[in-house]
């Protein structure tokens, strides 16, 4: 990172997206993040390079600069909403997630932010990215640490009511019951996230998500009619996305 820095302006963020290559628009952007500056209009600024320079760093494939970002914007994050931070760090998270061979890095990095939004007592992002980190556990076969996790989480969550990330949980849950061969489990975690699902709207991709583990369930169960009928659901709702 550079030790001079440039004004958070648009015409700073022009500067970068006008570079010759991707290592000058970075060390542009690193720059910007550099301002002192902290109106209201440099703020904005600066949440745009980050924008920018996320997209950059996750072309380039470098995702340890991505968990070094991450960190050195906890500054910057004590001076926006915390809606935008959670916006920001889910959407360097989600960077990481895209570069392949990481989910050791993703773990690691989930973990350190856990800790902090603990420490910052942000609740509604330490949640989401506790819910991501036991995912990726689960992706690792590490199912013993991920279903302490999701145990602590689901009765949290369940207490504040957040059904959207209810969902969520319980489908995960779910699946880890399924991948340890505890079927009875794993269908009262899919029957808990349909009950929460019905109370609110569900987006195309996680009602899909709940019709496939319904459908390998059944399936599990030899109950192959109904098994077809989930998947020939979930594969419409996938359809249906522009981005699958």
């Amino acid at each position: 990172m550079s030790t001079s820095y440039l004004p958070a302006t648009t015409d700073s963020i022009a500067q970068a997206l006008e570079a010759k290559d991707t290592s000058g628009a970075i060390s542009i952007l690193y720059r910007v993040l550099d301002d002192p500056s902290s109106s209201p209009e440099a703020l904005r600024m600066k949440e745009q390079a980050i924008t920018n320079l996320t997209d950059l760093l996750r072309q380039e494939n470098r995702g340890e600069d991505l968990r070094s970002l991450l960190t050195s914007l906890r500054p910057f994050f004590s001076l926006i909403p915390k809606a935008k931070t959670a916006k920001i760090v889910r959407g360097i998270i989600d960077s990481v997630a895209k570069i392949p061979g990481t989910s050791d890095l993703q773990i690691s990095l989930c973990k350190e932010m856990v800790q902090w939004t603990r420490a910052e007592k942000r609740t509604f992002l330490r949640q989401r990215i506790e819910a991501r980190l036991a995912a990726l556990l689960m992706e690792t076969k590490e199912y013993s640490e991920a279903l302490t996790l999701l145990s602590g989480l689901v009765k949290e969550v369940r207490r504040l009511d957040d059904k959207l990330l209810l969902v969520d949980i319980d489908l995960l849950e779910s699946k880890l019951h399924f991948s340890l061969r505890n079927l009875p489990k794993a269908k009262a975690a899919l029957t808990a996230a349909r009950t929460a699902a019905n109370a609110i709207y569900v987006p195309p991709a996680q009602q899909g998500a709940i019709d496939l583990q319904s459908g390998i369930l059944h399936a599990e169960e030899k109950d192959y009619k109904t098994a077809y009928s989930y998947f020939f659901e979930a594969f419409e709702s996938f359809n249906a996305l522009e981005d699958p």
